[in-house]
């Protein structure tokens, strides 16, 4: 876990990369227009998940030019859930963003949820005219009601990547694999309260989507029936005083 003592950073940025080449550089000027003058303090964390482009490259050369940037690289690809973990657990704002690095989320909607914290404690965003493929969008659509329906929630858009949720959220979850899909869900189950709020998406610009619908379909349901299992399981309390 990073250290946090001491003054904290107020807002944390987090997203894992593969195979970005095309998407590096604008990704970190997409978030450092978004922030810069607009918060306090803020880190990037940028988390290499074995990419076999010039991804490594470029987020060293961007590391290098900007100390805000900070750059974690996997030995070899351990997928989406690690990744974000690891952005997670190496961050130290008192805020954690999580966002793709396709640049179809963007950053400036991290100024659409900051309003409900405070209240909320993870604020969940709601993609609003999707700009995917009919397949992509079908494909969602059907899996967050399977996950509903197994897990008893009611999120609409769990798959979004753009989520902002306060530092005691991040330090209750522990991660399996897979299950950066179902962290809305997560921190019910931990006791924590949630909102979904709409955000923009953009079509992709460069590179293609490592979306593979079968198998994340399939993936995704046998998650849900594990989810579903610990969510009947889960110690809640409350101390009389």
């Amino acid at each position: 876990m990073a250290e946090r003592c001491g003054s904290m950073t107020r807002l944390s940025v987090v997203a894992p990369v593969y195979n970005e080449e095309g998407n590096i550089y604008d990704l970190y000027l997409s978030i450092t227009d978004a922030l810069k003058g607009k918060i306090e303090s803020y880190e990037i964390l940028l988390v290499n998940d074995g990419s076999k482009d010039r991804s490594a490259v470029l987020l060293n050369e961007i590391a290098q030019m900007d100390k805000s940037v900070k750059v974690i690289h996997f030995e070899k690809n351990y997928g989406q859930t690690a990744a974000v973990w690891a952005g997670i657990k190496n961050s130290t704002g008192e805020l954690i963003a999580l966002m793709d690095a396709d640049l179809q989320t963007d950053p400036r909607d991290i100024f659409r949820l900051m309003p409900f914290i405070g209240r909320i404690d993870f604020v969940n965003g709601k993609r609003i005219d999707r700009k995917d493929t009919l397949l992509k969008k079908i494909s969602s659509r059907i899996g967050n009601g399977i996950r509903n329906w197994i897990t008893g929630d009611s999120i609409y858009d769990t798959g979004c990547p753009m989520k902002l949720f306060t530092r005691e959220v991040a330090d209750s979850l522990y991660l399996y694999n897979g299950m950066h899909r179902f962290l809305p869900t997560l921190a019910k189950m931990n006791g924590f309260s949630v909102i979904e709020v709409s955000v923009t998406h953009q079509e992709r610009k460069h590179g293609v989507s490592k979306y593979r619908v079968l198998n994340r379909t399939y993936v995704g349901f046998m998650d849900a029936l594990v989810i579903g299992w610990l969510k009947k399981r889960v110690i809640l309390y409350r101390i009389k005083g």
